[in-house]
């Protein structure tokens, strides 16, 4: 494969918006395979990058999840409360720093090793951002606060611990819809806590 950069051609960038993040018009020349150069135009969403984990009890086959409102899925026509893993975005911390902070605030478990899985685009059509996966076993020892969120920041996040089997369901259910957290329990059944996997 040729270098993917030959095939563009950077015309202009343009801020729309500079407020919660950064929204951005670009136009460029894109080098189609046959040759041609065609003119496009795209919008970026600019964010930042972000980290999330999956708290899991291999023993006891439970997982530690967090409820909280998520407005752009309450425009969209859900009620806007989604179950989900502890996640944010790094603000210049690495992504292990960041996210050991993040699940404290969220969760209440201050987790020691952590794992990082893989990394993924989760809407490269039109938002920049690239998510670090993680995932920790945690015990009811390492839970040194109530979790909640900061409420300067606005959140206002419930705890919730279940058995994994339930929260594999609740994807076929309909009950979890938030993609990295579907993307972290499909990798738990697969690596966690199927019987003869092997932890990765």
């Amino acid at each position: 494969m040729s270098d993917p950069s030959e095939r563009i051609r950077l015309i202009e960038s343009r801020v729309l918006a500079d407020d919660w993040a950064v929204l951005k018009k670009h136009v460029f020349d894109f080098r189609r395979a046959d040759g041609s150069w065609q003119r496009q135009q795209r919008e970026t969403y600019d964010r930042g990058n972000g980290a999330v984990l999956l708290l899991y009890q291999r023993a006891r086959r439970r997982v530690v999840l967090v409820r909280q409102f998520r407005f752009p899925a309450y425009v969209n026509g859900h009620h806007g409360m989604l179950l989900e893993a502890p996640a944010g975005l790094l603000d210049r911390a690495t992504p292990e720093q960041r996210i050991r902070a993040e699940v404290e605030e969220e969760t209440g478990y201050r987790v020691g090793e952590v794992r990082k899985v893989f990394e993924a685009f989760m809407s490269p059509g039109s938002v920049t951002e690239k998510l670090f996966f993680f995932v920790a076993e945690y015990d009811a020892a390492a839970r040194v606060g109530a979790g909640g969120g900061v409420v300067a920041e606005g959140e206002d996040i419930e705890v919730h611990e279940l058995p994994f089997d339930e929260a594999l369901a609740m994807i076929g259910r309909g009950e979890i819809i938030d993609g990295k957290t579907i993307m972290l329990l499909q990798h738990a059944a697969l690596h966690l806590f199927a019987p003869d996997a092997v932890a990765a």
